[in-house]
């Protein structure tokens, strides 16, 4: 599955405004920006897909162009879908990255121990 270059070049931007130090990695079918080597935010076809704060998560849901993400089959609790018209406009993208910035540090880095 191919994913929005252009919304990775913005995603990028962003980051680099909001000074953060991060990398890229290809997942679930997308990008995925880390930060501190946990999942940050991403793009999923041409859906920004956020990790936030779980307890803002339902009020971040009537954000326009929000949705739950539901990768798995079924709706993942601190992570939302945001399609195109929810981000279309620079200042809403820089919101909803600073909203994955803002939980990042509380965010459980789901990278696997070696043994």
């Amino acid at each position: 599955m191919a994913y929005d270059e252009f919304l990775a070049e913005r995603i990028r931007r962003s980051l680099q405004v909001q000074r953060a130090v991060f990398t890229e990695k290809r997942m679930m079918g997308g990008l995925t920006f880390l930060v501190e080597d946990k999942m940050c935010v991403g793009v999923v076809g041409d859906n920004l897909m956020a990790r936030i704060d779980p307890e803002i998560y339902e009020v971040a849901l009537q954000k326009p162009g929000a949705r739950e993400m539901d990768f798995t089959g079924r709706p993942m609790k601190g992570y939302v879908f945001v399609e195109p018209e929810g981000v279309d406009r620079e200042e809403d993208l820089a919101a909803w990255v600073k909203l994955c910035l803002a939980f990042n540090p509380k965010a459980k880095s789901s990278k696997r121990k070696k043994e």
